[in-house]
């Protein structure tokens, strides 16, 4: 059989963490990996930026999920098995209200994941258009829109077109899409060669338009006008702290003067 090789991805959303382990046979099609999902952890908790005010418990919530990928990638594998952590929204809006609280966080994680047997590539703060980029990726190879496995055991490059893809996270949302003009603001412009082909994408994020971001801004806009919102049902009641509103860079420019 082909040998396998294996990959890491903590993907770090604003309201919670995923690990993800990914295969593929050590040999490419034109550059570019055939590749399957492994195994998946949820980490218990909140999001790494939830633990801006005791940055060693973001590297120790990772801890349960990273002992599992031990038992999951055979032992031999570990050490040329790439670990990545990638944070979304949630780190970006922290690093914008306090560059310290999120670099310690970045570096509690980082102490944490050195100390396992992988080759450790980093934990950054994706930029929003990276993970526009890298879930329309995702979304269009699992349709098979990049290549397909031909009943005769070979590779072959489908002819059909790819799909936008619209990512509503925490935080943020992302719109994407393959275009054949150049965009307006070249920042949302990307070139991918992916299987041999170019692919000319469209990718922009949204920050604060999150559902979570979406609902504090909501709030912070019905204590504007004194507590009514339509989208409430009749008779809704509930005991909001003014800090926990207008702590988010989201919600903070509704803050009112008293």
């Amino acid at each position: 059989t082909l040998s396998q090789e294996y990959g890491i991805v903590l993907d770090a959303g604003s309201s919670h963490t995923s690990m993800f382990i990914y295969k593929w046979p050590a040999d490419k099609e034109n550059d570019t990996g055939i590749v399957g999902q492994h195994s998946s952890c949820d980490v218990h908790g909140g999001g790494i930026s939830s633990y801006a005010d005791n940055p060693s418990r973001a590297g120790q919530s990772l801890v349960e999920c990273l002992d599992q990928a031990l038992q999951q990638v055979p032992k031999e594998r570990h050490g040329d098995t790439p670990l990545y952590l990638g944070a979304t929204a949630g780190m970006r809006l922290l690093n914008m209200t306090s560059p310290e609280a999120s670099a310690s966080v970045l570096a509690a994680v980082t102490q944490t994941l050195t100390q396992y047997p992988f080759d450790f590539r980093g934990a950054h703060i994706l930029s929003g258009q990276d993970e526009g980029v890298f879930g329309w990726v995702t979304a269009n190879y699992l349709l098979e829109n990049f290549i397909q496995y031909g009943w005769v055991g070979r590779w072959f490059r489908p002819r059909k077109g790819t799909l936008g893809a619209m990512d509503l996270g925490g935080a943020s949302t992302q719109i994407t899409f393959e275009t054949a003009s150049p965009a307006e603001d070249p920042a949302n412009e990307v070139q991918l060669w992916l299987y041999g082909q170019p692919y000319r994408v469209y990718t922009h994020s949204f920050l604060c338009y999150g559902r979570d971001q979406v609902l504090l801004r909501l709030l912070a806009s019905a204590l504007q006008t004194h507590g009514f919102h339509p989208c409430w049902p009749r008779g809704y009641s509930t005991q909001v702290l003014p800090r926990d509103v207008y702590a988010s860079p989201c919600a903070e420019a509704r803050q009112p003067q008293a």
